[in-house]
């Protein structure tokens, strides 16, 4: 003869939540770390780019250019971005930093990428 109900027990579901849970604990941060190392590649992409642009005109005018507006923009293609560059003479220094309020805020770690006229990209951890 067959039970009158069916279906799962109480326990049967809290242990179900718990599993779920604790496998969450675990696969979440590894996958924010995934996300904000995907982001990254909006900060290579627009320095080099812009790197791109400045050795074009160094070798049009013998000069780079300082205004980053010329080299595509103070943003980065995706946003999560801001670009600088500074100039001195023979020699540029681009900058990528991450937008505190946007997704690559909370990348610790690479918070500011480089680029400079040698093509030494800085921190060396964050540029893969």
């Amino acid at each position: 003869m067959k039970p009158l109900w069916a279906g799962f027990s109480f326990i049967e579901m809290i242990i179900t939540v718990a599993i779920i849970g604790a496998l969450s604990a675990i696969a979440l941060p590894s996958y924010y770390q995934y996300l904000r190392e995907t982001r990254r590649t909006d900060a290579y992409i627009a320095l080099t780019l812009a790197a791109a642009e400045q050795e074009r005109a160094y070798a049009i005018n013998n000069a780079f250019i300082s205004d980053i507006s010329a080299l595509g923009g103070s943003l980065s293609k995706e946003g999560f971005y801001t670009l600088s560059v500074a100039v001195s003479g023979a020699s540029y220094m681009l900058t990528a930093t991450a937008i505190p309020n946007k997704a690559q805020g909370t990348d610790s770690d690479c918070l500011i990428l480089t680029l400079n006229h040698q093509g030494i990209k800085a921190p060396t951890a964050c540029w893969r």
